[in-house]
């Protein structure tokens, strides 16, 4: 006879789930805000008249340029993002112009990338 292969196995844990020594689950640490986070770069939503030279200086076309959402929660870093999602013409007039998004960096001590800012459904068709 071959042993059986049911053998008595202990129950699966989820991923999640940390259990201490009395078998109570660990507390999860506190979570912030994403734009209070420590590695949440700054954003910065240029002007029109800002963005035409940008990209008159980068020498490229928006369509080549890596996209952002409107509503991405980067963008709450800028506090003129914050007064124009508020307003009445709401975060969706800012389709079409370049973020800014500065990051320290280890060797330029900061570097900055430019993002196009898209609704929903234009930046899923990538």
């Amino acid at each position: 006879m071959s042993p059986s292969k049911s053998s008595a196995r202990p129950p699966k844990r989820s991923k999640g789930a940390a259990k201490g020594a009395a078998g109570e689950t660990a507390p999860e640490a506190p979570k912030l805000p994403p734009v209070q986070h420590a590695l949440v770069p700054t954003h910065e939503v240029l002007s029109a008249e800002e963005t035409q030279k940008m990209l008159h200086k980068l020498d490229t076309a928006p369509e080549r340029l890596p996209k952002i959402l409107y509503d991405d929660p980067g963008l709450q870093t800028d506090p003129a993002y914050r007064t124009v999602a508020e307003s009445a013409e709401g975060a969706r007039s800012l389709v079409g112009r370049l973020v800014r998004v500065r990051r320290p960096s280890p060797t330029a001590g900061e570097a900055a990338v430019y993002r196009v800012v898209v609704g929903g459904a234009a930046a899923r068709e990538d």
